[in-house]
């Protein structure tokens, strides 16, 4: 049942960012971000509370000014985007930026004259498919019920790039099951397929994904791509098969690597990348004998694992 949508390009990139600092009060939040999103990629964007994720999201759509460095949508210096770039991006905040006023169909309806690539009767699909009350005005919709209908109106133009900042965080585990499956597994998931309303005929609409959740479970399903924060820093950014395959967690009571080799460590164990040693091999010779141990050990199980690890 797993669907991911596919990396379209491996040579061009949706989001970069170059060496981002952000500071709020003289309190670094960011700190030298550096991160290239393949176009096409759905990526997970992991970390603690207060580790600086929706900060980073902010400054990708343009809402923080980073102190230093630059983020660029499609080539394009996120503050200098125009309405063009604009349109190619959807982005959902924490907080549902609605009209308290106005019902959730009033909301499809009124927001689509916005956009030239509105669809309208996909938006009204996937509402009633989240089974959002079309008749209800924002204020009598409950915290969840506003996030759905917030996402709904950040999909229906069908932006290049989408930018979920705790989705679901607002969801019951029921609720949250069906709204990702909606979106990502359904024989008709909306992000990996698209109808013309006009000639009611299939097109290719592969967004990329950027997605912050604390809620892994979710995101193994769905991911192609991982990005771990911690303390302001990407600590690793990688396919996420890739760290099922090739990243290792190794019991210093059974190895004693350099940190330098090391992707991250705490005070128990070392979180490896079998590639990364194999390269050092010629270099470190103290690795031929350990080698074969780490390619034996264990792989990751989930996200869990990695992110326990790396915030231990």
């Amino acid at each position: 049942m797993q669907t991911k949508t596919s990396v379209q390009s491996k040579n061009k990139y949706a989001v970069t960012c170059d060496h981002l600092h952000f500071s709020y009060n003289f309190k670094p939040i960011l700190q030298d971000v550096n991160l290239a999103i393949p176009q096409g990629a759905v990526v997970g964007l992991i970390g603690a509370n207060g580790c600086g994720k929706s900060t980073l999201l902010r400054c990708l759509v343009g809402l923080h000014i980073p102190q230093q460095g630059q983020v660029h949508l499609f080539d394009t210096p996120a503050l200098e985007m125009n309405d063009s770039v604009r349109e190619r991006l959807g982005f959902v905040a924490q907080s549902a930026d609605l009209f308290p006023w106005l019902t959730v169909e009033k909301h499809i309806k009124m927001i689509g004259q916005a956009y030239p690539k509105w669809r309208e009767r996909r938006a009204l699909e996937l509402a009633l498919r989240l089974r959002l009350p079309m008749g209800r005005e924002v204020s009598q919709l409950s915290g969840g019920d506003q996030q759905k209908l917030a996402v709904v109106l950040a999909l229906a133009h069908q932006p290049d790039l989408i930018i979920l900042d705790e989705p679901v965080s607002s969801l019951d585990p029921i609720t949250r099951r069906d709204f990702m499956r909606s979106l990502f597994q359904d024989e008709r998931p909306f992000f990996t397929e698209s109808v013309d309303e006009k000639n009611d005929s299939n097109t290719d609409y592969a967004p990329t994904i950027l997605i912050s959740s604390h809620l892994l479970s979710d995101l193994e399903r769905v991911v192609s791509h991982v990005a771990f924060m911690r303390d302001g820093r990407i600590q690793l950014f990688e396919e996420w098969d890739a760290v099922l395959e090739f990243v290792r967690i190794l019991p210093k009571s059974q190895f004693n690597l350099p940190t330098a080799l090391c992707i991250a460590d705490n005070k128990e164990q070392m979180i490896v990348d079998i590639r990364s040693l194999k390269n050092n091999l010629a270099k470190n010779t103290s690795l031929v004998r350990h080698i074969e141990d780490i390619i034996a050990a264990p792989c990751i199980n989930g996200l869990d694992d990695i992110f326990i690890a790396l915030n231990s």
